[in-house]
């Protein structure tokens, strides 16, 4: 019962330099209900029990073992720091009663499971972003014209709904793209879903914010007029290190102000992990092949 209240090599994070800072979190990427690529990659990291795992969420669906990974995280207990993904808020909605399941889905086995009540209320528990005031951890990415202090406020009017005792109508109005622009005067389901599909399911914008949802390959495909959001000039958050995940097709990518942690695991490529240090050079990678994932 739930409580309700580099290259890649073994061990590489449980062997870094003493003077690395060991408390530098951890950052996983999208597993999406791959249970035995997270084992075997937790199993890789080695023994870093004093370590937070940061997960970029998209926990759950398209993988064979949606129920197995639920369980898996919660098990890590308070080292692992989780935010929600899309695919987290899909399988949300479906409890509510506010979406079908899809083709391809693999929700069954949590909705089906004896504790699920227990494992939704988990869930909805979770923030859309965590800040530890060096690094920031999102699904998908801020808009432009938020900073850190504005998007931590917006996030929290999310989650607040979510927890409440009303989510499930709150999950009701909280589907489509528009309006696919950030306005301060925004109010309602209007303000929620925009600033949703901003956390959860954004990859490219225009300088102004505006999103695209209809593209989700590399950069390179970015339709006329639009960009990965992260590349948007003097975005209000590129002083801070931002984490996400979401982007498959971007891949494993990390510069000075940005890690990108969705390597594709689900698809057959790789589960990553990257040590979230500020400082570029400090950071490893551990990563495990998902070739027979699916």
């Amino acid at each position: 019962m739930i409580s309700r209240t580099p290259a890649p090599e073994p061990n590489a994070l449980a062997r870094l330099s003493p003077d690395t800072n060991v408390s530098t979190p951890i950052g996983i990427g999208d597993i999406q209900g791959c249970c035995n690529a997270l084992n075997r990659l937790l199993e890789k990291l080695g023994s870093t029990v004093n370590t937070a795992l940061w997960f970029a969420g998209d926990l759950v669906n398209r993988g064979p073992a949606s129920l197995a990974v639920l369980r898996r995280i919660i098990e890590l207990g308070e080292r692992a720091v989780t935010v929600l993904g899309n695919h987290d808020f899909h399988l949300l909605a479906i409890a509510a009663g506010a979406h079908y399941p899809k083709h391809g889905d693999t929700l069954n086995d949590i909705l089906a499971a004896p504790d699920a009540a227990d494992l939704i209320y988990w869930l909805r528990h979770r923030p859309l972003m965590h800040y530890d005031g060096k690094r920031l951890l999102v699904h998908a990415g801020i808009l432009p014209q938020w900073n850190i202090s504005i998007a931590l406020k917006l996030a929290h009017e999310i989650e607040v709904q979510l927890r409440g005792n009303d989510w499930k109508e709150f999950l009701q109005s909280i589907w489509g793209n528009d309006p696919d622009t950030w306005h301060n005067t925004l109010k309602g389901k209007s303000r929620s879903r925009v600033i949703v599909n901003a956390m959860t399911r954004m990859r490219f914008c225009d300088t102004r914010g505006r999103m695209e949802f209809s593209e989700s390959g590399p950069p390179s495909t970015a339709p006329t007029g639009f960009m990965p959001w992260f590349d948007v000039p003097n975005r209000l958050s590129s002083d801070t290190l931002v984490v996400f995940g979401h982007w498959a097709a971007l891949g494993l990518v990390m510069h000075k102000n940005m890690i990108a942690l969705d390597s594709g695991c689900v698809w057959g490529k790789k589960l990553s992990a990257v040590q979230l240090d500020t400082d570029p050079r400090r950071r490893t990678v551990v990563q495990v092949d998902c070739s027979k994932q699916r």
